[in-house]
């Protein structure tokens, strides 16, 4: 019997033991699981929900990428270019969800994919007009590839099309290179969003050619396709 009560008294005694340990490492468990679940992940059995057409044969590699976020965001990426390079040319469609109030200034985020440094070296480069309406372009400062980068927020449905392009020998083709991207990006599915299908419905009433974009001329300084001469950062 005094056997068998040393044993249940160690039993017990051990059970203690871990119990503490245990309690001891609650806090760092609790803050290690958000920790994970903060950043973006890819979706890699997620179907593709947009497409960009083809006007062109080239063989230049289009990858699309798909990320989710804990908090219900979604970003569909584009990219153009050669594997294992710089890619000539981006796009991203991203759906908002609950991070968006965690997430920094846009104009942050696309001096960061476009390589800057500093991601408040970025300056106004004028508008162009899409099928989505007037477009914002934003190039950095002293950039030797004088890459154009673009955004364009849409509070119905909840949505920003942002991304930039290196294509082109001068700041006006690349001006047309970015207008010919949008107004030919297209809807595969709305996913049970029907605020997003009559987006891009109503877009497509607007679509242009790529030729037309190339041959509009506007006597507007912000819609022209000569770069506007303007001063000062974002």
């Amino acid at each position: 019997m005094l056997a068998r009560l040393m044993a249940y008294v160690g039993t017990l005694a051990l059970l203690a033991i871990v119990g503490v340990h245990l309690w001891d490492r609650l806090p760092e468990i609790a803050d290690a699981e958000p920790l994970a679940q903060t950043g973006w992940d890819v979706a890699a059995r997620a179907h593709p929900a947009f497409a960009v057409s083809r006007t062109d044969s080239s063989d230049k590699t289009e990858s699309y990428e798909i990320l989710r976020h804990p908090g219900g965001g979604r970003k569909d990426v584009f990219r153009w270019g050669p594997p294992g390079i710089w890619p000539a040319a981006e796009l991203e469609i991203y759906r908002f969800g609950a991070e968006l109030g965690q997430s920094g200034p846009v104009t942050a985020d696309l001096a960061e994919r476009m390589g800057a440094q500093d991601p408040s070296d970025i300056e106004a480069a004028g508008v162009i007009d899409s099928k989505f309406g007037h477009v914002t372009l934003l190039r950095l400062a002293d950039d030797a590839r004088a890459c154009l980068g673009f955004v364009r927020r849409i509070d119905e449905p909840g949505l920003q099309i942002s991304g930039w392009s290196c294509q082109g020998e001068a700041l006006p083709a690349r001006r047309v290179a970015i207008s010919c991207m949008l107004n030919r990006l297209m809807l595969l599915t709305a996913v049970n969003d029907p605020k997003l299908a009559e987006l891009f419905a109503r877009a497509e009433l607007k679509r242009s050619t790529c030729a037309s974009a190339t041959s509009a001329t506007s006597a507007d300084w912000v819609t022209a396709a000569q770069n506007p001469l303007l001063r000062g950062r974002l």
